[in-house]
C-alpha cells in the first residue's frame, strides 16, 4: 500500500503555484482544506480485488467505440488550479463548448493519485459511474493497476488527429502506456538538480555532485522512493526503464552510502524549495516547475537535468471504462491538443507542454506584448523548464512500470534509506 503523502504528484502540487498575479499558496491550501482521508482511501485501494486483463486488440477498440455517440456534455475530473482560469470562468472550456455544443462539468476533484484511485476502485470494480468521463492520473502506480485491471477506455486515436500531428514525439508511446493506447498527456514536469550559485563554484552537470563531499550537510533528497531510486540508477549508469532487482539494491547501496556519509541534510517532502532558496541546503533534488515559479518571484536558482539523466513524470489524461459520455470526452482530449488552445494552457500551468509548437506561439504574443506581461511571456518562451531541449528530454526517463511483487520489493530497498 502507497502512502498518499509519499505520492509524488501529491507533493508537486504542495509546492507548485499556478498563478502569475501573487496568489501563490491557493493550491496548497486546497489541499490542506480538502477534508478527505487519504490514508482511510488508500486502504480501500489496498482491499478491492481485480482481474489483470491483455491490452485490447484493435477489433476490441472498434467495438467499444462502434456504438457510443456525442451526448453533449462531459464530466472532468482535475487537480486544483490546473487549467486556465479567469474569476470563475474556464476560458479554455468555454470555448470548447462553444466551438462543439459540448457542455463542460469541471470539478477540481484529484487531490492526489492514492486518495483518487482508493476512491473510483470499488466503483469500478462494480462496474458503476464514477460521476465522470474524464480524469488526470499521474504515471506511476495507481495508473498502472487502472490500466491492468481494465478500469479505463481505449482510445480510438481515428479520433485524435490533433494529437497526432501536434503532441510531441517524447509524449507519443510512453512506456507507461504503449501507443497510448490508454491515455495522452496533460502536462509534463522533469526531477533534476537545482543549485544556489550563492554557495556552489561553477556550474553542476553531473548527478555526481550529489555525492560530493564538498556538499556534506547540504545535500537534498526527495523521500519518495520511485523519485530518488532512478536517481541512485543513474548515478551508476544504469536506465531505469530497464532496471531489475540487481541493479535496485546497487543503487540502494549508493544511496545508501550517501546517507551514511552525512551528505544528506533532509529527505524532502515538499519543502526543499525554500530550503534550497535560504542556503539551508546548496544542491538537490528538484521539479522544474517549482524552480521556474521561484526564478519569476525573484530568486536566481539554477536547474539542470544531469547528464546521467533525471526524470519526466506525465499527468495523463484517461477515460474510466464506466463513463457515460466517452466520445465527448475524447472530443476535449483531442481539442486541447490545437497549439492556440495549448498556449493558453501553458501560459497558465507553467508546466511543461506536450505541444512543442506553442514556444513559436508564445514568442509572437511576447513580441506585440508589453511590459510585465512581454517580460513573463518572453522568460516563458526562453526556459528550458517549459521548454526543454531535445538534448535534455533525450536523458530523462519516467518512473518504472512495477507489478505488484516487484513494488514490495522495490519499496523495501528504497524505503529505509530514504524513511528511516
Amino acid at each position: 500500500m502507497n502512502d498518499p503523502s509519499r505520492d509524488p504528484a501529491f507533493l508537486r502540487g504542495l509546492t507548485q503555484s499556478r498563478h502569475r498575479d501573487g496568489s501563490r499558496l491557493t493550491r496548497r491550501e486546497a489541499l490542506r482544506m480538502a477534508g478527505v482521508s487519504a490514508a482511510a482511501l488508500a486502504l480501500t485501494a489496498c482491499s478491492i480485488p481485480g482481474r489483470k486483463v491483455a491490452a485490447p486488440k484493435q477489433d476490441a477498440v472498434a467495438s467499444y467505440w462502434a456504438d457510443k455517440k456525442k451526448n453533449g456534455l462531459v464530466r472532468f475530473a482535475n487537480w486544483p488550479l490546473y487549467i486556465d482560469k479567469e474569476g470563475k470562468r474556464y476560458p479554455t472550456l468555454e470555448a470548447f463548448t462553444k466551438d462543439t455544443g459540448i457542455q463542460v462539468t469541471y470539478q477540481e476533484a484529484i487531490q492526489d493519485n492514492s486518495t483518487w484511485f482508493g476512491k473510483i476502485q470499488p466503483q469500478l470494480a462494480a462496474g458503476q459511474d464514477i460521476g465522470f468521463d474524464l480524469m488526470v492520473m499521474t504515471n506511476g502506480l495507481q495508473l498502472g493497476k487502472a490500466m491492468d485491471l481494465g478500469y479505463l477506455v481505449p482510445l480510438d486515436h481515428a479520433k485524435l488527429p490533433n494529437f497526432a500531428a501536434n503532441a510531441g514525439a517524447r509524449f507519443k508511446n510512453p512506456s507507461y502506456d504503449p501507443g497510448n493506447t490508454y491515455t495522452i498527456p496533460w502536462q509534463s514536469g522533469l526531477t533534476g538538480i537545482a543549485y544556489n550559485p550563492k554557495y556552489v563554484d561553477g556550474e553542476i552537470t553531473s548527478i555526481q555532485e550529489l555525492w560530493n563531499p564538498k556538499y556534506k550537510g547540504k545535500v537534498g533528497m526527495f523521500v519518495d522512493t520511485q523519485e530518488v531510486a532512478n536517481f541512485g540508477l543513474f548515478a551508476l549508469g544504469i536506465d531505469p526503464d530497464k532496471s531489475v532487482q540487481a541493479d535496485w539494491e546497487k543503487a540502494g547501496k549508493k544511496l545508501q552510502e550517501q546517507r551514511d556519509a552525512g551528505l544528506v541534510r533532509k529527505y524532502y517532502e515538499q519543502d526543499w524549495v525554500d530550503a534550497l532558496a535560504r542556503g539551508d541546503i546548496w544542491v538537490t533534488m528538484a521539479w522544474s516547475g517549482d524552480i521556474y515559479q521561484q526564478n519569476l518571484e525573484g530568486q536566481n536558482l539554477k536547474f539542470v537535468v544531469p547528464q546521467e539523466g533525471g526524470n519526466i513524470w506525465t499527468d495523463n489524461m484517461c477515460i474510466p471504462k464506466t463513463a457515460q459520455n466517452p466520445v465527448d470526452a475524447l472530443a476535449i482530449m483531442d481539442y486541447v491538443y490545437q497549439p492556440k488552445v495549448a498556449v493558453a494552457l501553458a501560459e497558465y500551468i507553467t508546466y511543461i507542454t506536450p505541444v512543442p509548437s506553442t514556444q513559436d506561439l508564445v514568442r509572437a504574443k511576447a513580441a506585440s506584448a508589453k511590459g510585465d506581461d512581454k517580460k513573463s511571456l518572453e522568460v516563458m518562451a526562453d526556459s528550458p523548464l517549459i521548454y526543454p531541449s531535445e538534448s535534455d528530454l533525450a536523458r530523462v526517463r519516467s518512473y518504472k512500470t512495477l507489478t505488484d511483487a516487484e513494488e514490495k520489493v522495490f519499496q523495501g530497498i528504497f524505503q529505509p534509506i530514504t524513511q528511516g
